[in-house]
């Protein structure tokens, strides 16, 4: 069917008949437009308007289907190949639309998943609905067109796809999770609770569970278990941010000597209240070596849940357990002051031997009797008191 031909033939007819392209779409209910598309040979009439249009044009529908004015004896010839024309243009149309709409399903499936993973936060649950919402959508499509007309090869075709596009999302979502420190989209169950001043929140994955600890203030902090070997008992926890403050981090501090003022300037800003800025000291005298560090806030600014005191428990036990020939540290305040001295933490402090064995770390045991226990208000209570001298 040559939709050019027909359409030069209608156009040719239309003026004979003294019409213009608005007056024919008018007798047809359709707009000039669509007359113009029909004479441009961009589109055919619809199957529905064949027979009208044949009759406003006063040509047959073979003659119209031919693109030209027919001779009685070349009609019979004509019908066959206009018949098997106009079914072929019938079945490809009928393809398209069922493209288009395949296509329509697939970027709507795209357009769905990419806005719930960028509109939504990860926190909310809806963010995984209508991503794999959008993923349903876009496998539908391609379900769609899929070539092979067994139906289950194409159902396992359309699984394998989801499972495939799926995995990816939950990869990129677990690469967001690592990178970006958030909740992950893809998880089954949320739980909530507590320990001392420390809410905590499990996300629970197949793959991985995160640890979201310290929740909603400004020491929120990430834990990602892939091997899933914590527990809420063994996760490890500080009312600070682990992150920064964290064995894991500031153990890069660790050294024999005090008088590394870039060392110690490292280490000092990495541990709890450097928020608020300061300034330090190193102070030796040949037989005791010192920190003094000021800092810029008063005592009991910000010391919800014992903030302070923690804070500068934490610190007393990193520092002397990092910096080997640290004897004590006066911590000032505009408001107070206090002194720590390595014998008291040696001798007070619970389980620092477990701590500092050999002269080294155990970070097992940091965790579980340094960072855990801040957030003990009963331990704090009773040790700080009994290791500050000032």
């Amino acid at each position: 069917m040559d939709t050019k031909k027909i359409g030069s033939f209608i156009a040719c007819r239309r003026r004979e008949k003294g019409l213009t392209q608005e007056q024919l779409g008018e007798k047809l209910g359709v707009t000039n437009k669509t007359v113009s598309r029909w004479e441009n040979g961009n589109y055919m009439p619809d199957l529905s308007l064949l027979e009208p249009l044949s009759k406003e044009l006063g040509i047959t529908l073979n003659e119209l289907l031919a693109g030209e004015t027919l001779e009685e004896s070349a009609i019979a010839e004509n019908a066959e190949k206009n018949l098997i024309g106009t079914i072929d243009y019938s079945a490809r149309k009928i393809r398209n639309t069922h493209r288009g709409i395949s296509l329509l399903l697939m970027a709507s499936g795209i357009f769905l998943s990419f806005c719930a993973l960028t509109i939504f936060e990860a926190e909310s649950s809806w963010s995984s609905f209508y991503s794999i919402l959008g993923i349903l959508l876009f496998v539908i499509g391609l379900f769609r067109e899929l070539k092979t007309k067994a139906l289950w090869k194409r159902l396992i075709a359309s699984f394998a796809a989801f499972i495939l596009i799926l995995s990816g999302f939950a990869f990129i979502d677990y690469i967001g999770v690592t990178v970006s420190d958030r909740p992950p989209v893809y998880r089954y169950m949320t739980e909530t609770g507590s320990i001392g001043s420390s809410k905590i929140i499990l996300y629970h994955n197949p793959f991985y569970t995160v640890y979201r600890i310290n929740a909603d203030t400004k020491n929120e902090y990430y834990i990602v278990d892939r091997e899933k070997k914590y527990t809420e008992e063994t996760v490890p926890l500080s009312p600070f941010n682990r992150k920064k403050s964290g064995i894991d981090s500031i153990i890069n501090y660790e050294n024999d000597f005090i008088g590394n003022s870039s060392n110690a300037g490292g280490l000092i800003s990495s541990l709890p209240l450097s928020e608020y800025g300061y300034v330090f000291e190193i102070k030796s005298d040949g037989q005791k070596n010192g920190l003094v560090i000021d800092y810029h806030m008063t005592d009991w600014y910000d010391n919800d849940d014992l903030y302070v005191e923690k804070s500068l428990l934490y610190n007393s036990v990193s520092i002397f357990a990092l910096i080997k020939n640290a004897d004590y540290i006066q911590y000032n305040f505009s408001g107070s002051a206090y002194k720590v001295t390595r014998a008291a933490i040696e001798k007070h402090y619970p389980k620092y031997e477990t701590i500092v064995k050999n002269s080294k770390i155990n970070k097992d045991a940091f965790n579980q009797y340094v960072e855990r226990k801040m957030n003990d208000y009963d331990f704090v209570e009773s040790v700080f008191p009994v290791i500050k001298s000032l």
